[in-house]
């Protein structure tokens, strides 16, 4: 540190790069030894970052990336979305089923980009901007089955009519992206996700990691 920098700063954005090498966040603990610093004052910085939106912390209490992140460049977040229109395109018009990618945003899962399929006769309307708890839907029951199981790939989520009467959803999460926490998923009006499905969606959510990295 030299005489013109902040210590605070450095010591936040420090907590931020941190944050972004792991998929599972880091809690207190772990980011006062990785610091060097005592528990008081990785409270504040968090408290802070937090505010910002720039981290955020699960009900475990671990600390990860924010959302707030993207919004520091205004091009990130379309970025993100153009590189995982392909994969969701594709997917889309094989399964004839509306294909989303789902993000992380705080206890919510936030649907960030959205492909409708173009020769059905109908189909789910799900748009961009859609949240809905974690804990419900295929989207966000995938991204907790990443975070219960971080050494191994838990496949995919199947749901019935738990965020609309009548529709199901399958979703695999994101795995191997850095800081994002996410699925790809689908969602179509039906008794039973159709077997083939599931592994089409795999498939989706590997391409728009590989996209992403």
């Amino acid at each position: 540190m030299t005489a013109e920098t902040s210590q605070t700063l450095d010591r936040g954005l420090r907590v931020l790069k941190l944050l972004a090498d792991t998929d599972h966040g880091l809690t207190v603990t772990e980011l006062s030894l990785r610091l060097g610093v005592n528990r008081t004052v990785v409270y504040r910085l968090l408290a802070t970052l937090e505010q910002h939106a720039l981290i955020r912390r699960d009900l475990g209490g671990r600390a990860r990336v924010g959302l707030g992140v993207l919004g520091l460049g205004r091009q990130v977040h379309p970025l993100v979305r153009e590189a995982a229109m392909p994969a969701l395109r594709s997917l889309a018009e094989d399964i004839g089923a509306t294909a989303h990618l789902t993000l992380v945003d705080g206890a919510d899962a936030l649907a960030v980009a959205v492909v409708e399929p173009t020769w059905t006769d109908y189909h789910v309307a799900y748009r961009a901007g859609f949240r809905h708890a974690l804990d419900r839907g295929a989207a966000g029951k995938a991204i907790l089955a990443a975070r219960q199981q971080p050494m191994a790939d838990p496949g995919y989520t199947l749901t019935h009519g738990e965020l609309e009467a009548g529709a199901c959803g399958a979703a695999a999460p994101l795995l191997g992206v850095t800081g994002v926490e996410g699925s790809v998923g689908v969602v179509m009006l039906a008794d039973v996700v159709p077997e083939r499905v599931g592994d089409r969606v795999v498939e989706a959510a590997r391409e728009v990691a590989e996209a992403l990295r």
